[in-house]
């Protein structure tokens, strides 16, 4: 991950942004997603991937599937995955080692862990973190309170908390509320990297237009703030650079051929006729 600081053609500025944090200027990020098969991975992973090429930067992915169909909720043969690799230069895979892992559940963890870069970002759904998921993972402690993750800048996180308390009076069910998840881990990414959520909304609603109300949850997961969980991830930015910043992949202009640049992009089917004309546009630019 090399840095540089500074604001540039990669700075967005939009009230996403958090203009007041300094920025730090990255040429490329490696981010897995890992969670249960039933908790959303893939979309999350597709979501944040199809922003970075409307953005402009360059995309690599690589999806990976439960090695068992309808295996158990929170065994390690149902975790599934999602990495990407979004860049500024030119690049031709999903990364090797991601520097961030956002993990759903123990197993999630269990089985990504020893990919992740030491020292990387470790963003981690603290409620899920219950005996019985950990007997299902195989830990025989709770890894984030035993210091074996000392090696990396750990962020717990209990997502459940927080979008129950949010959608609380909304006329969901337990298990409705608690598939909104994954949207609260995006808005998280989003904002890490200073993102513009307007698209996205826009996404979310157009992607539950059968169950609008479950739309709508959606999108107040995917914008829900809590102090105490941005003040946990300005921590480690603070301890890690002496400032509270704002991590940022700038653009990828001009860095592909042509036909390199549209056949990438015509191969994400996630995204419009529309969308792939306005990522190829910035290419060459």
């Amino acid at each position: 991950m090399t840095e540089q600081h500074g604001n540039g053609d990669g700075h967005s500025g939009d009230s996403a942004s958090d203009p007041e944090r300094p920025v730090k200027r990255l040429d490329s990020v490696v981010i897995r997603f890992a969670g249960d098969s039933g908790d959303g991975m893939q979309l999350t992973g597709t979501e944040f991937t199809r922003t970075a090429a409307l953005f402009g930067n360059d995309i690599a992915t690589f999806p990976d599937f439960p090695s068992e169909i309808r295996a158990p909720a929170g065994s390690l043969a149902g975790v599934s995955g999602f990495q990407l690799q979004f860049s500024s230069n030119e690049i031709f895979t999903a990364g090797d080692e991601p520097e961030v892992l956002v993990a759903m559940n123990p197993a999630a963890l269990r089985t990504n862990l020893p990919d992740l870069q030491r020292g990387g970002l470790l963003i981690v759904n603290s409620g899920a973190f219950k005996a019985k998921n950990l007997e299902l993972a195989g830990y025989a402690s709770n890894p984030l309170e035993d210091g074996s993750l000392s090696a990396y800048r750990v962020v717990p996180i209990d997502f459940g908390k927080h979008v129950s308390a949010a959608l609380q009076g909304a006329g969901l069910s337990i298990k409705e509320v608690s598939r909104t998840q994954n949207f609260f881990a995006l808005g998280l990414l989003f904002w890490l990297y200073g993102r513009e959520p307007a698209r996205e909304i826009e996404s979310i609603r157009s992607k539950f237009t059968k169950n609008p109300e479950f739309g709508v949850a959606n999108v107040k997961a995917f914008e829900l703030k809590t102090q105490d969980d941005y003040e946990k991830i300005g921590g480690w930015l603070r301890k890690a650079s002496d400032e509270q910043a704002r991590l940022e992949v700038g653009r990828a202009r001009g860095s592909k051929p042509l036909y390199a640049l549209w056949k990438r992009v015509n191969e994400a089917s996630f995204l419009t006729e529309d969308e792939k004309r306005e990522a190829v546009g910035y290419g060459v630019r």
